[in-house]
């Protein structure tokens, strides 16, 4: 593992996650974006709000951040314009704190409290990192399945395609 790769890894996540924005979701009006669906966690808002939250939760314990910064509230967010707001925020706080990091700090290892899954827990920051971009992967795809069912076009978000369409030189 290599700081290069973390970052060609996510550039593929900050772009895949503007395709389906930009490709899938606004093809969807605000009231569909929030319209609860019987899967997961609800509605397309609240995908979205969840994925970055998380992402910016996780790089918090990266930057060392206490506290880490709060959850986001979905119904904080009504409509498409203002989550396209905070997920540019946050996606630039992440762009920031990758640019930061160094191969040594990838075998840092960050200690940190998840109450709800059963206390202290220790992960190096490399872990954390692909822990991020899979979590968000697996968050696309049903985004991308309830997508389909509301009748919004969808994608393949492989990135094995991504790096076929954007090769390292």
């Amino acid at each position: 593992m290599n700081i290069s790769m973390f970052h060609k890894l996510y550039d593929y996540h900050f772009h895949i996650n503007r395709r389906v924005w930009d490709e899938c979701i606004m093809a969807l009006d605000d009231e569909t974006f929030i319209k609860e669906l019987p899967y997961s966690i609800g509605s397309i808002r609240n995908h979205c709000i969840h994925l970055i939250g998380v992402d910016r939760r996780w790089f918090g314990r990266i930057q060392g951040l206490d506290p880490i910064p709060a959850r986001l509230k979905p119904e904080e967010h009504t409509t498409r314009a203002q989550v396209r707001a905070t997920w540019n925020i946050v996606e630039d706080e992440m762009r920031s704190c990758l640019k930061q990091l160094t191969e040594d700090d990838l075998t840092r290892v960050i200690t940190y409290d998840m109450p709800h899954r059963g206390g202290m827990k220790q992960n190096a920051v490399w872990e954390i990192l692909l822990h991020v971009v899979n979590h968000a992967t697996d968050h696309r795809a049903q985004m991308l399945a309830m997508l389909h069912q509301l009748g919004a076009p969808t994608l393949e978000h492989d990135f094995i395609l991504y790096l076929w369409d954007y090769p390292t030189s």
